[in-house]
């Protein structure tokens, strides 16, 4: 890496972590700074971090990671620019608990005791906005194309062609791209990748996708719904625990050849999901989305899984076990869908394999699945069904998560306890903030 840095004329490397949030923090250093950063660290105020330390345990560590190592394109004739991420230590050389690359790491490390390798594939969706909107003012989408539409003189097309280059430019390897179906939504589909590269790696893909944005002229928003009258952007994801080479979740000749492990993992999704729902789909604003089409008025809810079951082909169930290639054993995977792109994926990830290691490991049983199209069913025929809906606010979702030692457990004491407390700041205040909808509706009136 270091010779790397020599021969491409590298002047400054990014130091990148993320805080309990899930936003990008970045200090850049010299390569000279590196080696010592390697053998050190790079030492920073905590208290200034969201919910990493304390005001009298402020000091801590920034310690790059160098298997992360990227270089980042940059448009002219500027001097190359590097990054890394860090893991965050306290001065005594311990991993900090607050640091949600560790609380991942951790949850891998008792994977990887049982045996197991976490993959995950994500699906990314967002909006492309025609500037970046002014308060008060409504957000424009950039076209108004629709579900795979191809535009080849939209702005949309080109930008998915430059950020599928710079993505690649930074050895992130991308599966698919097309336009979704809400005006100006985009999706972008990354590779298959071990969970804490797949996080690494949407970090780096926001980031990204709001710099092309940018030198293109637009903006890129990964807020879950923007638009009252489209569908929200979500994050469904793809996952299998494999044992060395081979996928654990395949049974050949099983029902979608799906194992017993398989089965008993979504039956921990399942057990645990309203949890989880808190750190998946962390804003006020996830819940428009989770429950925006209750009625399914003009499409506006599109395809949010709001219910807690599974399915096979069926796109309103929360967990689905997709056939793509029935014919290959190691593409046998589920797909959680209620996940957003705006959530935290270190955190996020970590509580969806600890739901369903937990599953494993207390053998939970797979209630039947559904294929019928939930959001069509009545109150009654759900709950005959034994199908429960998922929190329906963020007040709701943290109530569920107190309560949870799964999810106490995975994130730790401390970001257990400052999520809870910062969520429940942003809920009083959207509680007491008085709307666009109630002005619009009362004031004329009342």
């Amino acid at each position: 890496m270091l010779r790397t840095l020599e021969e491409r004329d590298i002047r400054f490397v990014r130091l990148w972590f993320t805080d309990v949030l899930g936003q990008l923090k970045s200090v850049a250093v010299a390569p000279a700074e590196l080696e010592g950063a390697f053998a050190e660290g790079i030492g920073f105020d905590g208290s200034a971090i969201e919910g990493f330390a304390r005001v009298y345990e402020a000091d801590m560590i920034a310690k790059p990671d160098p298997s992360t190592f990227q270089l980042m394109p940059l448009s002219g004739h500027m001097p190359g620019v590097g990054r890394m991420f860090c893991d965050i230590l306290l001065p005594d050389g311990t991993p900090s608990y607050a640091d949600p690359r560790h609380v991942l790491k951790r949850a891998l490390s008792r994977a990887s005791d049982l045996g197991f390798t976490f993959y995950t594939h994500p699906e990314i969706e967002f909006f492309l906005l025609r500037e970046k909107p002014e308060p008060g003012v409504k957000p424009q989408p950039i076209d108004s194309g629709g579900y795979f539409d191809h535009t080849p003189h939209s702005i949309a097309h080109d930008f998915r062609r430059s950020a599928i280059t710079m993505l690649e430019s930074m050895g992130i390897s991308v599966e698919f791209s097309h336009h979704e179906a809400a005006a100006g939504q985009q999706e972008i589909d990354l590779r298959y990748a071990d969970a804490l590269s797949t996080a690494d790696n949407i970090m780096a893909f926001r980031l990204a996708m709001k710099e092309v944005a940018l030198e293109q002229g637009v903006y890129a928003s990964f807020m879950p719904k923007p638009f009252t009258e489209h569908p929200g952007s979500g994050m469904h994801t793809h996952m299998s625990l494999f044992e060395g080479d081979r996928n654990v979740f395949y049974e050949p000749g099983a029902q979608f050849q799906l194992s017993k492990l398989g089965r008993a993992f979504i039956a921990g999704l399942l057990q645990h999901a309203a949890e989880v729902t808190a750190v998946c789909n962390q804003w006020v604003n996830s819940y428009k989305r989770l429950w925006g089409g209750d009625e399914r008025i003009a499409g506006a809810g599109g395809e949010a899984p709001a219910y807690i079951c599974w399915g096979h082909n069926n796109r309103s169930a929360l967990v689905r076990v997709p056939m793509y290639k029935p014919q290959k054993g190691n593409a046998t995977r589920i797909e959680f869908r209620s996940l957003d792109p705006a959530c935290n994926p270190y955190l996020a990830f970590a509580v969806i394999l600890a739901a369903g290691l937990k599953g494993i490991e207390n053998d939970y049983e797979l209630p039947p699945g559904s294929e019928d199209d939930v959001w069509a069913l009545t109150s009654a025929e759900r709950r005959a069904l034994g199908i429960a809906p998922l929190p329906q606010s963020l007040s709701e979702a943290c109530d569920v998560m107190e309560g949870s030692e799964l999810v106490a457990e995975t994130l730790g004491e401390q970001v257990f306890g400052f999520f809870l407390r910062n969520k429940r700041a942003e809920w009083n205040e959207y509680r007491r903030h008085v709307t666009e909808f109630e002005l619009d509706r009362y004031l004329p009136v009342l």
